[in-house]
């Protein structure tokens, strides 16, 4: 009898993952045309923002040790991204002029980018105790 994967939460994460993905790619790409002159520091950080969320998404996506290792270090990286740039954006406002996707901690998102990362952690820990760490759903 094959065992099929789940349905459940780690399909549901990599789908908010997939739509920040397309969305911060979708912001990024606009401010950088369009506006980078105004807000070169916010627009840039939008990029990153972009470029970790398709990472993740499709590491999450993939099976194996390398590809869950690469989620790891990503959704950590996200992680401190937003906890950073959080900070910078209170603290330094005369840099975020206009708002990125992880300016205070991701407000402009209802703070979804700093819920995100710590529930793919979450997930991956569950997924570790049951001895499936290598598979995020």
């Amino acid at each position: 009898m094959s065992e099929k994967p789940g349905l459940g939460v780690g399909r549901l994460l990599i789908a908010v993952y997939a739509v920040f993905a397309l969305s911060a790619t979708a912001r990024a790409s606009y401010q950088l045309l369009r506006e980078f002159d105004e807000a070169p520091v916010a627009y840039t950080l939008s990029l990153v923002s972009a470029l970790t969320y398709i990472l993740v998404t499709v590491a999450l996506t993939k099976t194996g040790d390398k590809w869950a290792k690469i989620a790891r270090f990503t959704v950590w990286f996200e992680l401190f991204g937003v906890v950073s740039v959080g900070i910078a954006s209170i603290a330094l406002p005369s840099l975020f002029n206009h708002p990125s996707v992880w300016s205070g901690f991701g407000i402009g998102y209802g703070f979804l980018p700093l819920v995100l990362p710590i529930l793919g952690l979450l997930a991956f820990l569950v997924l570790l105790v049951k001895g499936g760490a290598r598979r995020w759903w």
